[in-house]
């Protein structure tokens, strides 16, 4: 009996070694990559285009209104998620009113006349501050404001004209999203305050004019605004 449990051992043993290796060899697993996101940094020079409408805040008519377009340059620092920006914009514009009557002569008769104000071109100079969601900025701007505007009477076939600049404030708020690396778009609403000025030598002094603009533009980021993070 001792032979026999011997003998199996034996042939135990020398079958081992050969079972073992004629098991299959564990595949190798490469580990998962973890996701890669993108974390967009608004720091950074941007120049873009302009674009929109403005309304006079006038509760009657004649009152302004027309469309204008033009340039945008600024400068964005970013701390945590809260931006601070510097804006310049400048803009051709076509925002007018214009009120006719007639003008009654001695000796002539009645004379068509008009005065037509029309605004040629406006801008802004503003501080921003936002916070930022990512790619998705939500900010408040307020600042410096300016018109060129141009005042134009007419007597029959006869008519003058007369430019001035006002300047004054404005305020608003707005939404800017990247939309695609270094590119972004945005939305925004401003109101405009203009202080007075005195046309034709002091013959026609004009009060505040005061207006609405909601404008859409598109802003090209210089640098690289987004950074990869994993």
């Amino acid at each position: 009996m001792k032979k026999v449990l011997l003998a199996s051992a034996c042939l135990f043993a020398l079958a081992a070694p050969a079972s073992a290796a004629d098991l299959a060899a564990r595949p190798y697993t490469k580990a998962p990559v973890a996701p890669m996101a993108s974390v967009y940094n608004w720091t950074g020079f941007y120049l873009g285009i302009v674009g929109g409408g403005a309304w006079e805040n006038a509760s009657g008519d004649p009152k302004m209104k027309g469309g204008f377009v033009g340039g945008t340059a600024g400068y964005n620092w970013q701390t945590g998620n809260v931006v601070f920006g510097l804006e310049a914009d400048g803009a051709w514009a076509d925002v007018s009113a214009s009120a006719a009557g007639t003008v009654f002569v001695p000796g002539v008769g009645g004379i068509p006349a008009s005065l037509t104000s029309k605004t040629d071109a406006m801008g802004t100079v503003r501080g921003r501050i936002g916070y930022a969601v990512n790619n998705v900025l939500f900010y408040g701007t307020g600042g410096y404001a300016w018109i060129d505007n141009k005042l134009t009477a007419t007597l029959g076939a006869a008519s003058v004209s007369d430019s001035k600049w006002h300047s004054g404030w404005t305020v608003g708020a707005g939404i800017e999203a990247f939309f695609a690396p270094q590119w972004s778009v945005k939305g925004e609403y401003l109101y405009r305050s203009l202080g007075g000025e005195t046309y034709f030598s002091g013959a026609i002094p004009t009060g505040t004019l005061n207006l609405h603009t909601v404008q859409v533009g598109v802003n090209y980021h210089f640098g690289a605004p987004v950074v990869a993070k994993y």
